[in-house]
């Protein structure tokens, strides 16, 4: 709880708002909270265990043990293929020698089917396959925490992503400047500038950038900040109000409100208004075009955040997320997950935030971004994108679908040849030479094939 002072706080890690929250004695504050504005003493009211980030991290621990295990298919065959190989080899020792009394002949032939029945090209070249395949993604600066893990991305059907810090940059910047009949854009910003640069707040921050120049603090004079409204500055012996529509409300100016996703900066200079500055976060360059390429690999996508409705619909129009979900808090976001697991044969979470760390434990592949990201969704994710771009997404499901071509490559090759070799040797056909290419030739033939994953497409 604030007890004295005015400040803005980044509560995007937490809940996924992009606009901070303006806080004055008698806010709350959630721990977690990073203060962007001046000093404030606040009073801590609840004990560790009881405070948002511990509750963050119990639904972590909690999701991670519900969640799905992928069974490996050589686990489940070698289970049976054991036994059976080895009573296959005991009946063709033992059997025909019994009928026909050449038990030297059978029992070398016996011996060949254990040869060839011997299954190290699966046990070795399997294996080698995923870590090749893990190997190549790391090479695109995708990690990949296990090979269970890049065969669970083959079975991705939809793919959930969070939105601020994920498919946008988490970071404000001026989208529009709309002036008023007889201001130029020029004015506007540079009045918003002025009356702005002794500002600590986030968006006063981005319209110093998009003004662009050097700037002094010199012929301002009079700043006060009102929290929770704006800024009032004589520049130059002219009085800029800059604010939002309450602060123009309380100075008896009118304005025209906009209706846009984002935070608007209404201006007014000597009491007349000179139009308003649009100011939303951004999108990372990639990220229409990973909900493109997911699309076109049959995969769906939906967005999950805590932000408002309004800037949710904007973000997901813009990007081609065809699901939203807005407005959630971290126990939320689990919930709508499991409902769309429900619905799908897999689903993969990306997030970046502290918020994000239990659903990224509960989805089947949970993707952090980790230049950027949170150590606790980087700890919870059993996927890590190194560079924060979207587009690695589809590329990492890529990587995993031909991963796995390549690994039923070396079964249906391993266990074709291993068939066909078996037979000749029982018929006496195949010799030893035969069977020692059956096993280690086709160990090698599988190895070679399973390097090909190293080379992520």
């Amino acid at each position: 709880m604030v007890e004295e002072g005015y400040s803005s706080f980044n509560t995007s890690a937490l809940t996924g708002e992009s606009v901070p929250a303006d806080v004055s004695p008698g806010s709350s504050i959630l721990s977690g909270s990073v203060n962007g504005g001046t000093l404030v003493k606040a009073r801590v009211e609840k004990p560790y265990g009881e405070s948002t980030a511990a509750k963050i991290l119990d639904i972590v621990e909690h999701a991670s043990s519900r969640k799905s295990t992928t069974e490996k298919f050589i686990t489940r065959f070698a289970r049976y293929y054991t036994p059976i190989v080895c009573a296959g080899a005991l009946a063709v020792a033992v059997i025909p020698s019994l009928v026909t009394g050449e038990w030297s002949t059978w029992i070398y032939r016996a011996l060949l089917f254990l040869v060839i029945s011997c299954p190290c090209a699966l046990v070795v070249a399997v294996p080698l396959t995923y870590f090749a395949g893990i190997g190549g993604a790391s090479k695109k600066g995708i990690l990949i925490k296990g090979a269970n893990y890049l065969e669970a991305l083959d079975n991705v059907s939809e793919v959930v992503f969070d939105k601020t810090g994920t498919l946008t940059k988490g970071e404000f910047a001026v989208q529009d400047i709309v002036p008023a009949d007889g201001v130029s854009e020029d004015d506007l910003i540079a009045a918003a500038a002025h009356a702005e640069v002794n500002s600590a707040h986030p968006i006063a921050k981005s319209v110093l950038r998009a003004y662009g120049k050097e700037m002094d603090g010199a012929g301002i004079a009079d700043y006060t900040e009102v929290p929770g409204h704006g800024v009032k500055a004589d520049v130059d012996g002219v009085h800029i109000l800059a604010g939002n529509a309450r602060m123009m409300r309380e100075e008896n100016i009118e304005v025209e409100e906009a209706d846009v996703p984002g935070t608007v900066l209404y201006l007014a200079r000597d009491g007349r208004y000179m139009g308003h500055i649009l100011i939303a976060d951004t999108l990372k360059r990639d990220a229409r075009q990973a909900a493109a390429e997911l699309t076109d690999m049959g995969v769906g996508t939906a967005m999950l955040t805590g932000d408002s409705k309004a800037i949710a619909d904007n973000i997901a129009a813009e990007v081609g997320v065809r699901k939203v979900y807005s407005e959630l808090l971290p126990q939320d976001k689990v919930d709508i997950l499991e409902k769309i697991s429900e619905q799908n044969r897999g689903t993969a979470f990306v997030g970046d935030g502290i918020n994000d760390a239990p659903v990224l434990a509960r989805a089947d592949v949970g993707i952090a971004m980790g230049a950027l990201g949170s150590d606790a969704a980087i700890e919870a994710a059993d996927v890590v994108l190194m560079t924060d771009e979207p587009s690695k997404v589809p590329l990492a499901l890529r990587i995993s679908k031909r991963t796995k071509r390549i690994v039923i490559q070396n079964i249906v090759f391993a266990l074709a040849v291993k068939a066909v070799v078996m037979v000749l040797g029982v018929v006496g056909i195949a010799d030893m030479w035969a069977a020692v290419f059956a096993d280690v030739g086709v160990t090698l033939v599988a190895i070679l094939n399973a390097l090909r994953a190293l080379r992520a497409t």
